[in-house]
């Protein structure tokens, strides 16, 4: 197949729609399929099959602490990355979806659209992330923009089908697929680095925004009985990463560990890590959480109506409710106290963590190319 896909935030990768990107790009590559990406990222500019956009400054400027830029469209552009395609594949409902998406279908082109941007993820970025006023409207938006004019919408998880359907009051044609978890993530215990060593470690991998509520998670370590020799170790970067240090100098006697790890860096983490703790408010999947399983680390999730990763939970001490700092508190202060209970429900999310392996779920993808051609081709 020869698939074009339009990624206007691609960027690096450090958040979850960058990441299912590259990791649908590179499966596509691997299995002989034409793969053109359409982007805005200079530095890939010269890559075969990379048909670079020019930026636009003003939201990009608006998004700049993100590490993300806008796309401007560019219908020559487009126009020659869409030559001889087979599909069009856009993974995000933003400002360049809706110009591209209409030029796509008026060239009679069969077009699929990812359902990776949450509501919250932009409404917290104007203080509006518990607005349910808001969050339908941005649905709404995300609808006008793409996903009407799709022939298939991909969701990460049967949760945000099911909450962008409620806002936009229609059944869509959708493809439940988990974006996946690479095989690399899997048990490898190995040694604490010393100056560790006699701490009780708790890794959260996130962004450093608004809605994946860090300061629920400090305040909770805060509060521990054990918080003398807690390390808390948050992976990640973004625009709250000044408040969440500030914060942690005030009121923790251990500073966490925080920074954008690779991957080789991040698997030693979650391999000799104790727990892992995923206090998010708004999370669409949660690939984050299913890596840390992989790996064998037991999770204590936020039960929030906007988060997916609570399904991830097994047992009632693997979930607490959303911002409630006291409770967290408790869920950690339990697993440091029960160490017997924490290994049994180790082996058993190892063993749930096979139902996400990232080949089978890139080769759902792959099927859902293949019949979306299929029946525009009958059409």
């Amino acid at each position: 197949m020869k698939i074009v896909i339009i990624c206007e935030v691609l960027g690096e990768a450090n958040n979850g729609t960058s990441l299912a990107a590259y990791n649908l790009i590179n499966y596509l590559k691997s299995q002989g399929h034409d793969v053109r990406v359409v982007c805005s990222d200079e530095d890939k500019r010269g890559l075969p099959g990379y048909y670079i956009l020019q930026k636009n400054k003003l939201l990009s400027w608006l998004v700049r602490k993100n590490q993300v830029s806008i796309s401007r469209f560019d219908r020559a552009i487009v126009r020659e990355a869409l030559k001889g395609a087979d599909i069009v594949h856009i993974m995000v409902p933003l400002f360049l979806s809706r110009p591209a998406s209409k030029y796509i279908k008026s060239l009679g082109l069969p077009l699929t659209a990812g359902c990776h941007a949450q509501a919250q993820n932009l409404t917290s970025h104007i203080f509006l992330v518990a607005c349910d006023w808001a969050n339908k409207l941005t649905y709404k938006w995300y609808d006008h923009n793409l996903f009407r004019r799709a022939d298939a919408i991909h969701y990460p998880t049967k949760f945000i089908q099911d909450e962008f359907e409620a806002a936009v009051g229609r059944k869509t044609n959708g493809f439940v697929i988990s974006n996946g978890v690479n095989d690399i993530f899997k048990p490898n215990p190995g040694p604490k680095p010393e100056e560790m060593k006699d701490r009780f470690c708790i890794v959260y991998t996130g962004r450093f925004s608004k809605e994946k509520s860090h300061s629920t998670l400090l305040k909770a370590v805060a509060k521990s009985r054990y918080r003398d020799r807690i390390q808390l170790i948050l992976c990640g970067n973004g625009p709250y990463g000044f408040e969440i240090r500030n914060w942690a100098k005030k009121h923790l006697p251990i500073q966490p560990v925080m920074g954008f790890f690779s991957r080789t860096e991040l698997l030693k983490i979650l391999n000799y890590a104790d727990l892992y703790c995923h206090p998010a408010q708004a999370e669409l999947e949660g690939i984050a959480c299913l890596e840390a399983i992989a790996c064998g680390l037991v999770p204590v999730i936020a039960d929030s109506p906007h988060c997916a990763t609570k399904n991830f939970a097994l047992d009632p001490h693997c979930l607490f409710r959303v911002g409630d700092s006291n409770e967290l508190a408790e869920r950690i202060d339990w697993f440091i106290e029960h160490p017997e209970e924490k290994a049994a429900l180790r082996e058993r999310y190892i063993e749930e963590s096979v139902l996400y392996d990232q080949t089978k779920c890139m080769k759902e993808m792959e099927t859902m190319f293949e019949s979306v051609i299929a029946a525009n081709a009958k059409a």
